[in-house]
């Protein structure tokens, strides 16, 4: 028979064991997700690393290649007068691309509007923002009308006939100007249609249950095609060549700089979509409900608004119905999304 004291010592030790198991329940149950190891090699997954195995996710440098493409793309003409002031700049002779890139203005904005000069290439017979080697007969300098900071005001259009007068002068050209007044209002009219036809969305996923580290996040995020952006915290799903991102994903960047970031505790991160900037055909707001779902069913997450409140699957269908309307509109003024002429007036 066990003695009252020896059975007393082990009802101590069982207790003693019981604090002891619950601290350490209670201890996993607070510490921020981590993310798993490698299936490959049972090392921890650092950023950027691929996913599953054999598939291959998008990766930074597929991210660096469409900003090459845009950057190409950009190269060609740009100026458009639905969304541009544009003066002519004639000459007698032509001018070589050399001449004409010492002659640019040395900054290409006038205010906070973009300017941009393009020659008419004699050998191609097409406009193009100048090159050396190349020869122009004939130059254009155009400013944008409007973009997010507002329309085109009278001192930023002065600033542009200043700019535009001293690169026909270095090229040995002649140019003349619309009237100041009409491009003004012109400029508030496109202002006013971008201000009402403007659409950034956002939804969150909020945790339900233990925090998430950010590398817990960035995992997740990856198996759903996101790659790390520019900003610590924040990544994007990138979209086809030459276009923008389809989606962006944040979280806090405190978090993503901190010096032990896996001890740091998250419990949302948000998904956004600009949607002017991507093209309709995309299907961007699909790809950031889909991805917002899957998030959250693999991170133990719920979706809600910046409120916090939860958002409906019939909450989603109506914004796509909205947005489609948006959609059509955009088309019907020449701007569809994802159209350079869109994402220029959209930025």
């Amino acid at each position: 028979m066990i003695s009252l004291q020896t059975g007393l010592a082990l009802a101590g030790l069982c207790i003693l064991l019981a604090v002891l198991l619950h601290g350490v329940w209670t201890t996993s149950r607070s510490r921020p997700k981590q993310a798993s190891a490698s299936p490959a090699t049972g090392a921890a997954r650092k950023p950027g690393d691929g996913f599953l195995g054999e598939r291959r996710e998008p990766t930074l440098d597929d991210s660096l290649e469409a900003l090459t493409t845009i950057t190409a793309i950009e190269k060609k003409a740009v100026l458009d007068a639905l969304i541009d002031v544009i003066a002519p700049v004639l000459v007698e002779a032509p001018v070589s691309g050399d001449a004409a890139l010492a002659a640019m203005p040395a900054t290409r904005r006038a205010g906070s509007k973009p300017l941009a000069v393009e020659g008419l290439n004699v050998a191609t017979g097409g406009w193009e923002i100048p090159a050396a080697g190349q020869r122009y007969s004939a130059f254009q300098v155009g400013l944008q009308l409007a973009n997010r900071t507002g329309p085109l005001n009278q001192i930023e259009y002065s600033e542009f006939v200043m700019k535009a007068q001293a690169f026909a002068d270095a090229v040995a050209g002649e140019t003349e100007f619309p009237d100041m007044q009409e491009e003004v209002a012109r400029a508030r009219e496109l202002d006013q249609f971008a201000s009402d036809h403007d659409a950034q969305l956002s939804l969150k996923v909020r945790a339900c249950g233990a925090a998430w580290s950010p590398g817990y996040v960035q995992q997740n995020a990856a198996r759903q095609g996101f790659v790390a952006g520019a900003i610590p915290g924040r990544m994007v799903l990138p979209g086809a060549a030459g276009q923008a991102p389809l989606l962006g994903l944040s979280f806090d960047t405190q978090a993503a700089m901190s010096e032990d970031p896996e001890q740091t505790a998250l419990r949302e991160l948000t998904l956004f979509l600009d949607v002017p900037q991507v093209a309709r055909n995309e299907q961007p707001f699909a790809r950031m409900c889909e991805a917002g779902l899957a998030l959250a069913a693999a991170m133990d997450g719920s979706i809600t608004d910046d409120g916090g409140n939860p958002i409906p699957i019939k909450a989603m269908d109506g914004i796509h119905a909205d947005l489609e309307k948006l959609y059509d509109t955009l088309d019907a003024r020449e701007l569809s999304a994802g159209s350079l002429l869109s994402r220029r007036l959209f930025s």
